[in-house]
């Protein structure tokens, strides 16, 4: 029992003098360990900072790039309807001059349907003409109208 005891004695003084030879090293390391816990937090909360910034950026890029995107949807809108609108005014100035071109053309196809009409008549009366002539005019009638004629073209004088 009494060695039980001088153990135990020499188990706290062992105790004792460790807890004061290492409280200051393992304090050192605690001390370091909370500094580096301390130091990562401060660099977290410094990179969570850095990040809420890009994504404001980001995001202010992002509202940038569609009111971007709007003015050129507008622009291409309004150029579209430009186009459209002097197409429009092409196409119906072409269709005018088109149609006032066939309006010539009709005029044109009539009076030289009517000028092939006319030839026509002539030369259908003038069928007529010779065929009621040679049914009506004998031998001496032609001959008669011949020599009146003759006579009447030698009294003319011819110019050049």
């Amino acid at each position: 029992m009494i060695e039980t005891i001088a153990n135990l004695v020499n188990l706290a003084i062992l105790i004792a003098f460790l807890a004061y030879k290492l409280r200051k090293p393992v304090s050192n390391i605690l001390n370091k360990r909370t500094e580096k816990v301390k130091s990562q937090l401060s660099q977290a909360e410094e990179e969570l900072a850095d990040a809420i910034e890009l994504r404001r950026q980001y995001e202010q890029k992002l509202d940038e790039v569609g009111q971007k995107r709007e003015e050129i949807l507008t622009q291409a809108h309004k150029l579209a309807s430009e186009t459209k609108e002097r197409l429009i005014a092409e196409a119906s100035k072409e269709a005018a001059t088109i149609k006032a071109r066939a309006a010539v053309n009709a005029d044109m196809e009539w009076e030289r349907a009517k000028s092939d009409m006319r030839t026509t008549i002539i030369e259908v009366s003038s069928l007529m003409a010779e065929n009621l002539v040679k049914l009506t005019i004998n031998k001496d009638t032609h001959d008669r109208l011949f020599d009146e004629t003759l006579s009447d073209l030698e009294g003319m004088t011819w110019r050049d």
